[in-house]
């Protein structure tokens, strides 16, 4: 019997209508549209307006889509591990509350922190369900609205993060696509350089924590960058060398979108050129869980069945990781 891999069968992504572009952010802090772009290779993010909306929202516009696109319904469904950073509420899960919104009744789920490498961590998760037959279809979700978290004052974090949300479906595959491999990585000792301060049980809110704009985005800017080309190009290597993969293998390398500098550093090590690296980061930023499938979803008509696709991730806590797929449509 043929083994059995988890293939995406379906992609879609849904941004905020709103554009928050750099010279609008010149208005707001000190900084320039120069500065920004040279350092980060962001142009603009988008931003999710209006009362009450959170990541969930977002992530029912991409869901529905992808519903639509593969012809099944939310009843189908029987898996939804949602990847945030920003969950609508601490309890209850974004998972349930989003299968809730689409109808998705048959579904069990649960959310997934791993900061920026969560999307990465929820497809290996999902991947096991399916390999071991226990599911045939799970719903991998990537999302989040930064804007929730971020503090507009400090130019070192308002400049990076956006808002977006992306989906793929994940289903058994016998003819040898799908996810093939993956290496995951965390190091908590790095939580000190990119973390929010307060809003846990080890320091819940107060009046003393609002008042110091405790509950938002903190990061250390050249520490996280130092770790992070290092590692992210590191793990993506070592995926090429475990599956005897070389630059010409690769048909395309997914970034994780946080810094134009790390992706370029990731693709160098890798060999490969920039014709072969999905970036979008100059519209949308850094959408945290978003940036992998929103990229996938973008460039969903160029991909080929077969094609080699390395994803490569870097986030807080410290977490990263690669994964290996074969593209199955």
């Amino acid at each position: 019997m043929s083994k059995i891999h988890a293939a995406i069968t379906a992609v879609n992504g849904y941004v905020p209508d709103y554009v928050l572009t750099n010279k609008e952010l010149e208005s707001i802090v000190d900084t320039t549209d120069e500065w920004i772009t040279s350092r980060t290779g962001i142009k603009e993010r988008r931003i999710l307006k209006g009362e009450g909306l959170g990541t969930s929202d977002m992530a029912v516009h991409a869901v529905n889509g992808l519903l639509e696109k593969r012809g099944i319904s939310a009843l189908d469904i029987e898996l939804i591990i949602f990847c945030t950073t920003t969950p609508d509420l601490p309890f209850p899960a974004s998972a349930n509350i989003l299968a809730d919104k689409i109808g998705a009744k048959n579904a069990w789920g649960y959310d997934l922190q791993a900061a920026c490498s969560g999307f990465i961590y929820g497809i290996s998760t999902a991947s096991q369900f399916i390999e071991s037959g226990k599911h045939k279809k799970v719903l991998v979700v990537g999302g989040d609205k930064m804007s929730s978290i971020i503090n507009y004052q400090d130019r070192t974090t308002c400049i990076i993060f956006g808002d977006g949300c992306g989906a793929v479906l994940l289903e058994p595959n016998e003819e040898g696509l799908g996810v093939i491999d993956s290496v995951l990585r965390s190091d908590g000792s790095g939580r000190q350089f990119l973390h929010q301060k307060a809003g846990g049980s080890a320091r819940p809110a107060t009046h003393e924590t609002i008042d110091n704009n405790e509950h938002v985005v903190y990061q250390e800017g050249q520490a996280v960058f130092k770790f992070a080309v290092t590692n992210m190009a590191d793990v993506a290597a070592e995926i090429m060398e475990r599956n005897n993969l070389t630059s010409e293998d690769v048909t395309w390398l997914v970034p994780h979108q946080a810094n134009k500098r790390i992706i370029d550093a990731t693709a160098s090590r890798m060999g490969i050129g920039s014709e072969k690296v999905m970036i979008n980061i100059q519209r949308y930023g850094n959408t945290t869980n978003g940036t992998i499938p929103l990229c996938l979803w973008e460039w969903e008509s160029q991909l080929k069945k077969g094609d080699n696709i390395i994803l490569a991730a870097f986030g807080g806590g410290f977490t990263w990781g690669s994964v290996y797929l074969k593209w199955a449509y």
